[in-house]
């Protein structure tokens, strides 16, 4: 079983000035075939709930199936770094916050993924000192959907990315590991990733950030929607699954990919 990818080998690589790629797995067979590919990091996600199980949102998804997928994911997993969602309603409370994450390490994730701001800079600091690490998720935060009123673009006007830096200089402050943003313009995502100290993920915020992350399912055409303006299809034109996901760990580190045809202004 060869060794699995820490976070500190993963802000050393930021640190060196190369970049990292994520893509979600939800089953043993997918971590396998992923990490033996060479992606460094596998996102459990709550995503799971569109992807496998049918739901219009992320909302439905209970701790009990991140802790089910998880292990899953685990058990197939040979030498990435697990990153697992906790899902919504699963940190409101501090106590809450910090059991759920644990039953998440406990399952075989190395780190959990929360979205929101400043508000969980308390949660944060307690995961840290439980040994917890972290990514927290701003931007478009699929949780907060009925909030948004749908899933929009973040951190347009002034008065809003400016939140959104504030958001992740407290967050880093209170000890997050990761950044993660989803659908923000290009220029802001490039501000945050040049103001915090540690590892950025984007998805839908252009090619600046320290990494990538697409949803496997829509990287591999494998769904029914229309894809988002954002992924790119690497099964298109690459005949099958080890061609494509080849290509996308090529094109993120080259920083081919994403191109400004897949960002937001």
């Amino acid at each position: 079983m060869p060794k699995t990818i820490t976070v500190s080998q993963i802000k050393q690589l930021v640190s060196d000035g190369q970049k990292f790629t994520m893509l979600t797995a939800y089953d043993a067979t997918f971590a396998s075939m992923f990490s033996k590919a060479g992606v460094e990091t596998l996102l459990v996600g709550d995503s799971l709930g569109m992807v496998c199980q049918g739901q219009e949102s992320t909302v439905p998804v209970t701790m009990d199936d991140m802790v089910y997928h998880t292990q899953a994911v685990s058990r197939g997993n040979e030498g990435a770094l697990i990153v697992a969602d906790l899902p919504f309603n699963a940190y409101s409370h501090l106590e809450q916050a910090v059991n759920n994450a644990g039953r998440l390490m406990q399952a075989g994730a190395h780190m959990v993924k929360l979205e929101g701001g400043a508000w969980l800079c308390d949660a944060v600091q307690a995961m840290s000192r439980a040994g917890i690490p972290t990514c927290l998720h701003l931007g478009l935060t699929p949780q907060s959907v009925n909030k948004f009123g749908g899933y929009k673009v973040q951190g347009r006007d002034d008065a809003a990315a400016q939140t959104m830096i504030n958001d992740a200089l407290a967050l880093v402050e209170a000890g997050a590991d990761f950044i993660l943003l989803e659908c923000v313009p290009a220029d802001l995502a490039r501000a945050i990733t040049e103001t915090v100290s540690v590892p950025v993920i984007g998805i839908g915020a252009g090619a600046d950030t320290d990494g990538q992350v697409l949803v496997s399912y829509d990287m591999l055409g494998l769904t029914q929607h229309r894809l988002p303006r954002f992924v790119k299809n690497y099964m298109a034109d690459a005949g099958n699954w080890e061609t494509a996901v080849d290509q996308y760990i090529k094109e993120v580190k080259s920083g081919d990919f994403p191109t400004a045809a897949h960002a937001f202004e």
